[in-house]
């Protein structure tokens, strides 16, 4: 028995987006449900190897998909023009969100009780849009996501606990955008954290980062620490 994978084809409006569920097939109970939410770039490998991490875990991971089936950038300029559409229209990122939590929840392996979301980069600001809803997840996990407010959600509770991983030298997240994010999670009145990392700039769990000049250089350390941070938030959360 081992982890195993399988291509999930979903639709919302009149798009068709194509996830990759990861599961360990040595167990036939239901399983909490953990989604995973691509960086800038898509849902590429990275995002579908930490749903294959997440298996190991026992959870049923689900790699989504915010661009449509087979859409995938490959230089800074595609991604730009991938990610702008939905930071310029929140509400329908937040309604891809959901499609593919509804999704996620409806696979056979599925427990729709409990549901976690975590995402990367662009994905972390995706899960905290998630939160902000009001959706009924447990919980969501930001890594060294980014934090403008939608600006659709003002007034709104936060139900899920907000766990977000964050380097504090992120150019493209300043310690101001963290005091604010905090300040909105208050006045949501969520559970929240946030883990703020020295000396660490963004992008730090991709071992592929290596541009200081834009800001992105991986760091082992803060890789290894926010993973076991999550892996401790989510036990707790599903408990």
């Amino acid at each position: 028995m081992a982890v195993v994978t399988r291509e999930v084809e979903y639709s919302h409006r009149d798009s068709v987006f194509e996830g990759v569920l990861a599961v360990d097939n040595a167990s036939e109970t239901k399983r909490p449900v953990v989604l995973v939410s691509h960086a800038w770039g898509g849902r590429d490998e990275f995002a579908i190897q930490k749903a294959r991490d997440l298996a190991k875990l026992g959870y049923v991971a689900f790699a989504l998909d915010l661009y449509g089936k087979g859409v995938l950038g490959s230089s800074k300029d595609e991604n730009r023009e991938l990610m702008a559409p939905l930071l310029e229209d929140r509400t329908m990122l937040q309604a891809r969100m959901q499609a593919a939590v509804d999704t996620a929840t409806a696979q056979p392996e599925a427990d729709p009780t409990r549901v976690a979301a975590i995402g990367f980069c662009f994905g972390g600001l995706c899960v905290l849009d998630l939160a902000r809803t009001g959706s009924s997840v447990n919980a969501v996990v930001s890594f060294h996501g980014l934090f403008a407010a939608p600006g659709n959600t003002v007034g709104r509770k936060i139900k899920a606990r907000v766990l977000v991983l964050h380097g504090y030298d992120d150019p493209m997240a300043t310690p101001d955008a963290m005091v604010e994010l905090a300040s909105e999670m208050t006045e949501a009145e969520a559970d929240w954290q946030i883990h703020a990392y020295g000396r660490t700039l963004h992008a730090f769990t991709n071992p592929a980062a290596d541009d200081p000049d834009f800001g992105t250089v991986y760091d082992a350390l803060a890789d290894k620490r926010s993973w076991r941070s999550m892996t401790d938030f989510l036990a707790d959360s599903f408990a």
